[in-house]
Formats: structure tokens, C-alpha cells, sequence
């Protein structure tokens, strides 16, 4: 657990390794090994025979974290307090024995695990950008629970603070080193430790900040003007985006205010106690099983088809040089696949080309990619126009315009140079995969892959299956997808498939708002006041109203007769007469100006005229959820997309629906499924069939199951 070694200078370095872990994490048992260390340690020093302490790792990564299995399945707030309180007792008694302590991190140490070293007196970090540092639990609903709010405070002050920790942002050492949160890097191991017992020669008294009498704050307290201010504006800021939504954030923030006013062991207490009460809510539970449990199963493979091994894809052909097909060259360059990008001409594939790197550029200036993974990334892309260079390639992409003749075309045209282990990808949006397959030489080769843009934002993937696609086939695409860092889901070949299809499903409900009377930023405000990060109106400018409604037309022809028109198609029509279709002709719901939005269209009071004057908020917010969910409970039921997994992360990465939730599925086993049921049939009474609940859930509910 901990390897002791004390040298000639009586410096000890104590190197942790976890058995039978794979990484070292902060828990119970990790605190209970250090307290006869510690108490070893302070006899020690108060022999004399101490001089300084190295606190390092035996394995690659320095610590990983806590024990999210432990909290989360734990209900107990005595034990989720008392737990806070002795990894805060643990870091107290590492700090406080008068001895100095250095953190040598030799690897990636986040969440808990980044907390211990600032329970030490000076941390210095290998300089690799591969080793990543910081906070990352409120992406899980969580908040650093073993006094590192407290200490963050002190070092950086409330804002500062604040913006560390709420951001869940990793950083790499020379990042961390720039934000203050680092004192010093190394070049490799052997550097770390010569620079961290130099230090400890030169600094025979460990004291914190927080221990020294007369010591302050950063940028003060809240009981001073300048300070209180700042707060004032920060909470602002945080009811603006998270819209009580999202209770970590409001718990850091809570936890940095009243931490200011008291001494530090009080203020760790004041952090436990919030700690505590975040733990057992409903948020966290839902967040940590969404991106932690859940993300992680798809990230091992859960969904992927057995029995193929791992496909390694060396170089890549992309047919389409505009907005998405450089998105997808960009993403593979910079994961070490060649790209061969091409398009109608030379010159159209070199502006191509161009338009990479001056987007790789813009990366590094946002410090995003490093200078020196530029060139490399930037050499591994090559212009065409010929599609014979599709020879050697391990898969072909094609990425032009949404029409079934274009596409036709440009994909037999490839097939006659691909090599017969090669496969083929369509990026298509709506168009059926089994349809566009035929043009293929081998149909079992070829499969969607529906990104979403822009490509360097948004984590999702959808790996499109026709009803010919083979099974390695599939299994190849999840690989790529993973290779070029994106979340694969495995969805059935379907009209919109299935972030699309739900998607559209949230335009439409508040779209037909609009039309039984609602001002637009009422709806627009209640849907973000429920979660969704923008708004329906203004979310389908940006996708195109022609395309929300070109989808409900070729629902209409696939369905048939089983189709039930959406009242809110009328609108739609409405505005594509007025020739307003969204935010790229400059017109739609809103007004622009150079792509900015300039106000509501003047025109909607007069075609929809503003007759709702009493808002339910509530029923409203529950009325723009439901039609989301039911429609991917449909889309399960179907057979759209076949695992509780995949349709969570497939909402909250698709077209986000509201992580804090816990994603589409995970709404009803919180709302209860009779509950649940309940409130759609009461929905269907009031707004029509589109809140039917399927077959599925009632069966569920009639066997007491959950998702």
C-alpha cells in the first residue's frame, strides 16, 4: 500500500501502490494505511531524525480519485459525514505535523486524488501533457468533499476558486502550473525528485497558509464591499446558466461564501456537511450513473459486437471537403490516422485542406491541441481529387451534400478502387442506410456514421446499422469512432435514427406552443428553466425548420397511415411560405444579423398571436420532458437504440437533454413508472395521441420493473 524509504539526508519518500488496483485511489482503506505512517513519522520528527517528506507513486498515475462505488450506492448521511471527516482528518495530519511535504505527481491525479497534494506544502508535476490534474466531480453532480474546497480558497480566493472547481476542467501540468494550482515541473521522474528533496533542504518547517496567523484570503472575505460584490456576481452568473438545475455547482459556490467567514476547521465541517447533503441527492445519483456507470459501459465495449478483434485504422478516405468531412479529417489527424480528403476538383479539396489547419491553428492558440502536434497532424492530411488514391485506405467516409443521387454517385465511384477488407461510412443525416447501401459493392461493408456538428464539440457518434451491415462491419465503426475520442452508440436504421428523431420531437412540442398562444420567450425560458441548454425555437433555427419539417415528411411517407401529422407542422409551413427557415438564410423564429441573433421575429405576434396570459411553469416543463422521453421510449421499444446505456448518453450527448436526470430512461425510474404513466395519460387527454404511452412501459409497470 505505502513503500517506505528514508535516505542518508533524512528524507522520506513514500511511494503509494495499491494492490490489486490497477490505480491508486483515495478511500477508507488508503487513510487507514497512512495513520501509522504519520504517526511514525511525527516520533521521527520529533527525534530529529526528519528532515522532509516525498509523497509519489509507484504506478503510472499518481491518484485517481475516490470511491464512487462507495457513494454512490450509499444512503447514510451519518456515514457519507463521518467518511468526509476522516479523509479531512487524514489530510490535516499530513500537513500539520510541522513537516514539510512535497507532492512529487508522476502521474494524473484528479478529483479526491488531487486534493492530497494540496494537503502538501509544495507539489511539482512530470511536464507531459498526457498527465491531467483538477476537479472534474461536478461533472458527476459531486464537489471535492476532503477539504479542497476550503484549500482552493485559500490559495486562490472565492472567484478564482469558483471557476476552478465548478468548471470540471482537466489540466495539463504547464496548465496547472499557469493557474497556480501546481509549483513547479519536471522533465521526467528522476528531475521531479531531485527538484522536490532540493526544496525540502532549503524549507526545514512545513506551516500552511492557513496555519500562519495574520495570513489572508485572496481578494477578500464576505464581510468586505469589494468581495461581497464579486459575490454577488458570481451568483448572478450561476443562476443564469445552471438555473437551479444543477445543485454541485450551487454547493461549491454555498461552500467558498461560508468557508470565508470561519476559521479552516470549521470551514471543513461547513464542506462535509454540503459534501454530504450532495452525495444523497437525486442529481448526483442520476449524474454520476449517467456519465460514470453508464458512460464507462460503453466505453468498455458493452454494446459492441463479440468475437471481433480490435480494428486499428491506419489511413482514411473522406469524400467531402466542406464543414463536416474537414471536421472528421481534423479529428483523425490529430489521433494519428492519415487522411486522404477529397473532393470535385483539386482546389476544392486543398481549400479543404486549408481550412483544417487553420482551424488545428486556432487549437493551439486556444491551448486546446500542443504547438508541436500541429505539423504532425497537419502532414497526415492530403488533397485529392482523384479517387484512386482510396486504395490503400481502411475506411472511406463520405461526407457531401444530403441527396440520395449525389451520394449514389460518389459512392460507387469509390467502391471501384477500395480495397474488398475496406469499408464504407455515410454521414447522412436522414436518408436510409439499407437504401443507400445498394450503390455499394458489398452492402455488409457498408454503415452510417452520423456526427453531429461541430464535430470538435460534440462527443456523440451515432454508428448507423442497415439491415445488411454485418456485424464486424459495426464492430469496426464503434472501434474508429473510439479511436478519434467520440462516444459510440449502436442505432438501428430509422428516419432521424435516434437523436435526431427525439430531437425534433422537442422542436415541434415547443414549436405548437407557439401556436396555442405562448409568448416565444416564455417557451424558450421555461425549456431552459427544465434543462435543455437552448431553447426550441432558437435550436431549430439553428438546425433548419426545411429540415425539421423534411423529416416529418419522410416520416410521413415511411409511416404511412400509423403516421400522426404534429400540429406543429402547420406552423412550419407557415414559415417556410414566409420564406423564414432558419438561422443560415438569416431568417427564422429570430432575427440575425451576421449570424447573431438580433431579437424575436416581429411577425410571430401577428401569425401567432399571444392569447396565453397564465403560465403553470411546472406543467409546462414536464410537458416539454414528457414528449421527449416518451418518443425514446418508443425509439426502445422499436429497437432504435437497444440499451438502457445508449439511450441515456445518447440523449444527454445527442441534443441534450438535462444531465442533472440522468437521461431519457433514467426520468422514469425516478419519476416512478406509474407516476409516470399517470401524467402522460393526462397529457394524452389534454394534447392528443403524441402522449400515448408504448406497450413497453406498461408492461413494465404490470411487472414492477425499471429501466
Amino acid at each position: 500500500m505505502i513503500r517506505y524509504k528514508k535516505d542518508t539526508d533524512n528524507i522520506v519518500t513514500l511511494n503509494l501502490d495499491m494492490k490489486d488496483r490497477k490505480v491508486n485511489i483515495i478511500n477508507h482503506e488508503i487513510s487507514q494505511a497512512f495513520i501509522p505512517v504519520i504517526q511514525h513519522l511525527t516520533e521521527e520528527k520529533a527525534k530529529g531524525q526528519l528532515r522532509g517528506i516525498i509523497l509519489t507513486s509507484d504506478k503510472k498515475t499518481f491518484l485517481a480519485g475516490g470511491d464512487l462505488d462507495y457513494l454512490y450506492h450509499n444512503h447514510s448521511a451519518e456515514e457519507i459525514f463521518n467518511y468526509s471527516q476522516r479523509m479531512q482528518k487524514f489530510f490535516r495530519d499530513l500537513e500539520r505535523p510541522g513537516v514539510p511535504v512535497v507532492a512529487a505527481i508522476n502521474g494524473t491525479a484528479l478529483g479526491s486524488g488531487f486534493e492530497l497534494p494540496f494537503a502538501c506544502h509544495y507539489r511539482i508535476a512530470i511536464d507531459d501533457n498526457d498527465i491531467m490534474l483538477g476537479f472534474p466531480e461536478v461533472t458527476l453532480g459531486l464537489m471535492p468533499g476532503s477539504g479542497g474546497i476550503v484549500r482552493m480558497l485559500w490559495l486562490l480566493g472565492i472567484e478564482k476558486a469558483y471557476n476552478v472547481l465548478s468548471s470540471g476542467k482537466t489540466y495539463t501540468p504547464q496548465e496547472a502550473l499557469q493557474e497556480g494550482l501546481i509549483n513547479g515541473v519536471a522533465k521526467n521522474k528522476v528531475e521531479m525528485l531531485r527538484q522536490a528533496k532540493k526544496w525540502l533542504m532549503s524549507h526545514p518547517e512545513g506551516r500552511q497558509k492557513w496555519d500562519i496567523e495574520g495570513e489572508v484570503i485572496p481578494g477578500g472575505t464576505p464581510d468586505q464591499q469589494e468581495s461581497a460584490m464579486q459575490i454577488a456576481l458570481l451568483t448572478a452568473k450561476h443562476i443564469k446558466k445552471y438555473r437551479f438545475n444543477y445543485p454541485a455547482t450551487q454547493a461549491i459556490l454555498n461552500t467558498l461564501v461560508e468557508a470565508a467567514k470561519v476559521d479552516f476547521d470549521t470551514a471543513c465541517r461547513i464542506e462535509s456537511r454540503n459534501f454530504t447533503q450532495l452525495v444523497l441527492s437525486k442529481e448526483s445519483k442520476n449524474m454520476t450513473k449517467v456519465f460514470w456507470y453508464e458512460l464507462n459501459s460503453i466505453r468498455h465495449d458493452k454494446s459492441r459486437p463479440k468475437g471481433y478483434g480490435k480494428f486499428r485504422p491506419r489511413k482514411i478516405g473522406i469524400i467531402g471537403s466542406g464543414q463536416m468531412g474537414t471536421g472528421i479529417a481534423i479529428a483523425c489527424a490529430l489521433n494519428g490516422i492519415d487522411v486522404v480528403l477529397k473532393d470535385v476538383s483539386q482546389s476544392v479539396a486543398e481549400r479543404g485542406k486549408l481550412m483544417a489547419k487553420e482551424k488545428i491553428e486556432q487549437y493551439v492558440k486556444e491551448k486546446k491541441v500542443a504547438a508541436e502536434a500541429k505539423d504532425k497532424a497537419l502532414a497526415r492530411i492530403s488533397a485529392t481529387e482523384n479517387s484512386e488514391e482510396f486504395e490503400t485506405c481502411d475506411l472511406v467516409v463520405e461526407a457531401v451534400f444530403e441527396n440520395q443521387q449525389i451520394k449514389e454517385k460518389v459512392t460507387k465511384e469509390a467502391s471501384r478502387h477500395m480495397d474488398k477488407y475496406s469499408f464504407f461510412a455515410s454521414t447522412t443525416a436522414m436518408l436510409s442506410i439499407d437504401g443507400l447501401s445498394s450503390s455499394f459493392n458489398s452492402p455488409e461493408n457498408y454503415i452510417g456514421l452520423r456526427f453531429f456538428l461541430p464535430i470538435d464539440e460534440e462527443p456523440l457518434v451515432e454508428v448507423v446499422k442497415g439491415p445488411k451491415t454485418s456485424d464486424e462491419t459495426i464492430a469496426r465503426a464503434f472501434d474508429f469512432t473510439k479511436k478519434i475520442k467520440k462516444t459510440p452508440i449502436i442505432v438501428k436504421d430509422n428516419p432521424g435514427f435516434y437523436a435526431a428523431r427525439v430531437r425534433n420531437v422537442y422542436l415541434l412540442e415547443g414549436i405548437v406552443m407557439l401556436q396555442e398562444g405562448y409568448p416565444p420567450a416564455i417557451i424558450e425560458n421555461v425549456c431552459m428553466m427544465a434543462g435543455m441548454p437552448i431553447g426550441p425555437l432558437s435550436k431549430a433555427d439553428n438546425v433548419s425548420l426545411k429540415v425539421v419539417l423534411k423529416a416529418e415528411r419522410r416520416a410521413a411517407e415511411i409511416y404511412g397511415k400509423k403516421y400522426i401529422i404534429h400540429p406543429a407542422v402547420e406552423v412550419l409551413q407557415i414559415m417556410e411560405k414566409e420564406e423564414r427557415t432558419g438561422r443560415f438564410n438569416g431568417a427564422g423564429f429570430y432575427n440575425y444579423k451576421d449570424g447573431k441573433i438580433t431579437g424575436f421575429w416581429e411577425g410571430l405576434s401577428q401569425q401567432f398571436p399571444h392569447s396565453k396570459t397564465d403560465y403553470d411553469i411546472e406543467h409546462l416543463k414536464e410537458r416539454i420532458i414528457f414528449a421527449q422521453v416518451l418518443e425514446a421510449i418508443w425509439c426502445y421499444q422499436e429497437g432504435i437504440v437497444s440499451s438502457v446505456e445508449e439511450a441515456n448518453i445518447g440523449s444527454v450527448y445527442g441534443w441534450g437533454f438535462p444531465s442533472f436526470k440522468g437521461g431519457v430512461l433514467q426520468f422514469v425510474n425516478d419519476y416512478g413508472i406509474d407516476a409516470f404513466i399517470q401524467k402522460a395519460k393526462t397529457l394524452e387527454e389534454e394534447y392528443g395521441p403524441r402522449f400515448i404511452v408504448p406497450k413497453l412501459l406498461r408492461k413494465m409497470a404490470q411487472e414492477g420493473k425499471t429501466f
